[in-house]
């Protein structure tokens, strides 16, 4: 066996075979190669004026939006000029720093855990939750002489990506625990998972928040209120729990018994076998799915302007909305397309990194 196909398991295709496999695929039969020559004709209408109006005739920086003429091509003088209303929301102009330095927190925190060190339940716990608090304290103030800053204030780029973490970091021991319920021996266990799960999934999201933000203030006591952007967060949090739990759940029951006879013939107890031989192995099982749930909820994270925060896609809509931007809103939500595309694309990237990583000896 050659080093290639060691390393890999899989041979790897020369320039020639590769580009012998790309013709069979494209043009193997009659129709095939009708569909084929059909895409790269409307790609090669599209592409180059796609790049005509985005790159080669677009105004990047302009005084105003009569500048860019009516003739040109992409306005993206209104990224540069409005940028920080998009990012940073209603976020108070002279704390803009702040603010930044969060997001940056948070990203440092998502480029660390790729780092092989960290995967260890309790090391990667103590990281999010640093970072997490780091971000808080950094969006919130009121300590080590920063300005108190409420929440109705936060906005832009930043609150989308707490709402994230916030979900993330309440929504999976919430997940775990409600699979591990619903696995349970107990029937009580059982059937209290089982309604609370099912009740969940079966509602739209947007009620659950909706709820939460407006209902649930007019049914509990005032001191139990709290904010309304934290009571959103935990519904959030909930729904997001009962969806991976049912994942969580399939990875459950891919644990063969024999796994854990063998945490029973070593003397571990129940919490033991679960915590170390269990969770592990329905976590691997489910990691595309678990990826896959954690990129439906980032791009979710928007569905919250509709309950009156100003969120990034908020701040878009006010970017082009005020002033004399309103011809360039196709920048802006290109630009907003873009931020969540770089977002999902690593998430995805990262699960494919961990897949690859996790199949190391299990092949």
């Amino acid at each position: 066996m050659s080093a290639a196909t060691a390393s890999t398991g899989a041979p790897r295709l020369g320039r020639g075979a590769l580009a012998a496999v790309v013709a069979k695929r494209m043009f193997g039969t009659w129709y095939d190669a009708a569909i084929s020559i059909a895409c790269l004709a409307i790609l090669a209408l599209l592409v180059p004026r796609l790049a005509r109006w985005a790159l080669i005739d677009a105004v990047w920086f302009a005084p105003n939006a009569a500048a860019c003429g009516h003739d040109a091509g992409a306005c993206w003088a209104v990224i540069t000029a409005r940028w920080r209303l998009i990012i940073f929301g209603l976020y108070p102009f002279e704390e803009h720093w702040r603010s930044g330095l969060a997001c940056i927190a948070i990203v440092v925190v998502v480029v660390l855990s790729c780092v092989p060190w960290f995967w260890r339940p309790v090391r990667l716990s103590v990281l999010w939750v640093a970072g997490f608090l780091t971000f808080y304290l950094l969006m919130r103030g009121g300590i080590f002489g920063l300005a108190l800053v409420g929440t109705e204030r936060w906005g832009g780029l930043a609150l989308t990506m707490f709402t994230f973490a916030a979900v993330a970091i309440l929504g999976m021991p919430m997940a775990i625990a409600l699979a591990l319920m619903r696995q349970s021996d107990l029937p009580a266990f059982r059937w209290i998972a089982g309604l609370l799960i099912d009740t969940i999934r079966s509602l739209p999201l947007l009620a659950i928040l909706f709820t939460a933000a407006v209902i649930l203030p007019f049914a509990i006591p005032g001191w139990l209120t709290g904010d309304k952007l934290y009571r959103v967060i935990w519904a959030f949090a909930l729904f997001f729990a009962c969806s991976q739990a049912e994942v969580i759940r399939g990875g459950l029951q891919s644990v063969t018994a024999e796994q854990k006879d063998a945490g029973k013939a070593l003397g571990l107890g129940y919490w033991l076998r679960t915590w170390f031989i269990v969770l592990p192995q329905a976590f691997r099982n489910t990691l595309p799915a678990t990826i896959n749930q954690f990129v439906i909820t980032f791009k979710e994270t928007s569905i919250i302007i509709v309950i009156g925060f100003f969120e990034v896609l908020a701040s878009g809509n006010a970017a082009y909305g005020t002033g004399d931007w309103t011809m360039a809103y196709v920048e802006v939500y290109t630009f907003i397309a873009l931020v969540y595309f770089t977002f999902v694309f690593s998430l995805s990237r990262y699960g494919a990194y961990l897949e690859k990583r996790m199949r190391v000896g299990h092949d």
